[in-house]
């Protein structure tokens, strides 16, 4: 008897766990973003973040790291612990175009990352200020060809997707536009709406504000369907560029090494955020679509964009130092 009832409490013990261990999340869990507050990426973090904070009772902290296109906090996310208390809200920029873009990036996207969920699809934009004198994309063509080297184009950053559809733009249809690199989106909002620059290749999701009170004029937008966001806004192929697209993306990432018992509950938690009503209804007022997807479909979809953007990326020989 007094064996078995020696086994039995050993059972228990191993069962329960750890002493004293807690279940995940037991303490607060930061989310990087590698872009400025404010921006189109920091709205959808900050919605995640409240919501699961929310849900779990536990405080999720947004950690801001601009820079680099994305890298500096690609880098600072990928030498985080593999615990489950850093989650990072990565994109095309930091997960896909700066493979090719920058000649020494301090992480391997591939190797030191482990997927967790595609977040949001966002279209991008041709915006214009005011008062460039075009209301078209064939009247942005027209003028930046009777122009070349005249018009510039602002994005939030060089290497970003911004800055590629510029690229991809130019490409299609030869066109000489001057590319002028911001650190992160909100500063390049800032000076199209002052005039400092003309135009701009971003994600509608922070300007449509802007748009609607007539501070900026969208020309056009990346999709196969225009954005209920801003409905009278043609997309590439309707305003005469059938087979152009640039349309952006984020998802959750976690340093690779992460238990695969947090993946699945960050997973499980994020998706249902993401899949929620009022979460759909929220992105898509700014023109935004809110996805959810298991890791392997995520992964699946990253492979598929370095496979696009790479060639795009060798066409227009893009380095960033």
């Amino acid at each position: 008897m007094k064996l078995e009832a020696t086994l039995v409490a050993a059972m228990l013990c191993l069962a329960a766990g750890p002493v004293g261990a807690q279940p995940y999340p037991a303490k607060a869990v930061k989310l990087i973003l590698p872009f400025p507050a404010g921006g189109p990426t920091d709205i959808v973090a900050r919605l995640i973040g409240q919501r699961l904070t929310e849900a779990w009772g536990r405080q999720v902290v947004i950690d801001n790291r601009p820079g680099g296109g994305g890298v500096i906090g690609g880098q600072v996310a990928a030498k985080s612990p593999a615990d489950g208390y850093t989650i990072f809200l990565g994109g095309i920029t930091s997960l896909v175009l700066s493979t090719y873009t920058h000649r020494n990036r301090p992480y391997d996207s591939r190797r030191d990352f482990m997927p967790v969920t595609l977040a949001t699809m966002q279209p991008l934009m041709l915006q214009v200020h005011p008062t460039l004198p075009v209301k078209t994309l064939k009247d942005y063509l027209a003028l930046a060809r009777a122009r070349p080297g005249d018009i510039n184009f602002g994005t939030s950053g060089p290497g970003g997707s911004g800055h590629l559809a510029g690229e991809l733009l130019r490409q299609m249809t030869r066109i000489n536009i001057v590319h002028v690199p911001y650190r992160g989106a909100p500063p390049a909002i800032n000076d199209l709406i002052a005039g400092q620059v003309q135009s701009m290749f971003g994600s509608p999701l922070a300007v449509v504000g802007h748009i609607r009170s007539g501070r900026i004029r969208a020309i056009a937008i990346t999709g196969a369907k225009r954005s209920t966001a801003v409905p009278d806004v043609p997309t590439f192929a309707e305003a005469g560029l059938p087979g152009y697209d640039a349309s952006t993306w984020n998802g959750i990432m976690v340093p690779a090494g992460t238990p695969r018992a947090i993946v699945e509950r960050l997973n499980r938690d994020i998706v249902k955020i993401l899949r929620a009503p009022e979460t759909q209804q929220r992105f898509s007022v700014d023109g935004s679509v809110a996805v959810g997807s298991t890791p392997e479909e995520y992964a699946a979809f990253i492979e598929a964009e370095h496979a696009k953007w790479s060639r795009v990326v060798r066409e227009a020989d893009i380095r960033v130092e």
